[in-house]
């Protein structure tokens, strides 16, 4: 005899009721995938160097053109609400505080993998395309290396670019932004 197991999925709604509750904690590491509570890896040292790195270069060239923000959530869908390590979004003058911004905000989502590249890949990459996120970006720690996703239709993304040594970044929404691999990837 086989049987089905039937997942719950969870609303945005419901998700931050179990926060309400108790049951999610601040200190809980997750966010809300497709409607499944996905725990997110605890951040490492190059990890949140990098992210703090790529920070500081993007505000140094879209200054108060945008708003970045940094591992905090987008409202994709009822059932999605990641939490990227970077998102460029139009800028805001309240800083998103009435709102997470949404699909139609963002110009860029970037994404630091050291032990999460597949999951960023396979999980997120099709998210973000599915949303219409314009440009993602995975920054590889381990291989050194920068993919750069861009044109989603449906579940994925037309153009695909590796950077590596001595490539520069140029994004799509920004022109005048242009990043030395080497800016990135220090040693």
């Amino acid at each position: 005899m086989t049987s089905y197991l039937q997942r719950k999925l969870f609303s945005v709604a419901e998700y931050y009721q179990l926060a309400k509750v108790g049951i999610l904690k601040e200190s809980d590491r997750v966010e809300l995938i497709n409607g499944e509570i996905i725990t997110r890896s605890p951040i490492n040292s190059p990890h949140g160097g990098m992210v703090n790195r790529l920070t500081r270069l993007l505000y140094h060239s879209l200054k108060e053109q945008v708003t970045i923000t940094v591992q905090n959530p987008f409202s994709i869908d009822n059932y999605s609400e990641p939490e990227p390590d970077i998102v460029v979004a139009n800028f805001d003058p309240d800083d998103y505080e009435k709102s997470h911004p949404r699909p139609a905000d963002i110009q860029l989502v970037i994404e630091v993998a050291d032990s999460t590249l597949e999951k960023d890949r396979s999980i997120k990459c099709p998210l973000y395309a599915k949303a219409g996120i314009k440009e993602y970006w995975i920054v590889d720690l381990v291989n050194q290396k920068i993919e750069i996703y861009r044109e989603p239709v449906k579940e994925e993304y037309h153009f695909k670019q590796v950077i590596s040594k001595k490539d520069q970044i140029v994004t799509a929404a920004f022109t005048n932004l242009k990043i030395n691999y080497q800016k990135i990837f220090t040693q």
